[in-house]
């Protein structure tokens, strides 16, 4: 399999290299920019498979720069993982609401790194290939839009079939119903918020084979997230 190459882009070069050697001790390919006018050219140039970016870079911000990457073809389907010292949550929701694929705090440890690196490369692989995406015997398989929890199939709606996806694809993640409305409907379609409802009802009904609609979890006054772990804030 080829290597895959990593842009980091971060303007403290100390950052740079603690990444850079985290990332090659894991046998990646490492690409490095100091600002966005840099990381743009090799985006370009190279097509890197997942783009490390910081959110305060000198000149455009890395927030700009993602929402540029995203808007055009070229770049539209890199992931992105946010490396951010903002702790803020509206922080981090912006960064995911513009197309980020995730986002780590600053400080972070090189194994959380390289864990959330790998994970978002996992999704982003899976769907470029077809791979079927399989969470605890629930799988959606791109290929053959089908969707199966442990070899049983599964009827799902045009609308759940995209939602499922969705979810699959950015697991743990809280989403809002205005969110899930872009991701999933997409901007230009005007729909109410309490059709997410609606159709969130419906995914949960289509996967209670074997109570799989557990996965789909209201989180109290923030919206939706599909995960396998204890559902804390979730109702």
């Amino acid at each position: 399999m080829a290597e895959k190459k990593i842009l980091v882009v971060d303007d403290e070069r100390a950052i740079r290299d603690m990444l850079r050697v985290a990332l090659e001790m894991s046998e990646y390919g490492v690409l490095e920019a100091a600002d966005a006018q840099e990381a743009h050219r090799i985006i370009v140039d190279t097509r890197p498979d997942l783009i490390l970016l910081d959110w305060m870079l000198p000149g455009m911000s890395g927030i700009e720069l993602a929402r540029r990457l995203k808007s055009e073809e070229v770049s539209r389907e890199i992931p992105i993982i946010m490396l951010t010292a903002k702790g803020e949550e509206d922080n981090k929701i912006q960064g995911l609401e513009l197309g980020a694929d995730d986002y780590i705090t600053k400080p972070f440890s090189p194994r959380e790194l390289i864990a959330r690196l790998r994970a978002v490369l996992r999704r982003s692989d899976s769907l470029a290939s077809g791979d079927a995406i399989v969470v605890e015997g629930l799988c959606l398989d791109p290929s053959s839009h089908r969707v199966t929890i442990n070899d049983k199939p599964v009827q799902l709606g045009p609308t759940e079939y995209r939602l499922l996806e969705f979810f699959l694809t950015h697991l743990e993640r809280v989403y809002s119903r205005n969110q899930l409305l872009d991701y999933v409907w997409g901007g230009n379609v005007y729909v109410e918020e309490r059709t997410v409802d609606v159709h969130i009802r419906r995914l949960r009904k289509a996967l209670k084979v074997e109570g799989h609609d557990r996965l789909v979890q209201t989180v109290r006054g923030a919206g939706y997230r599909f995960s396998n772990k204890f559902l804390g804030a979730a109702e």
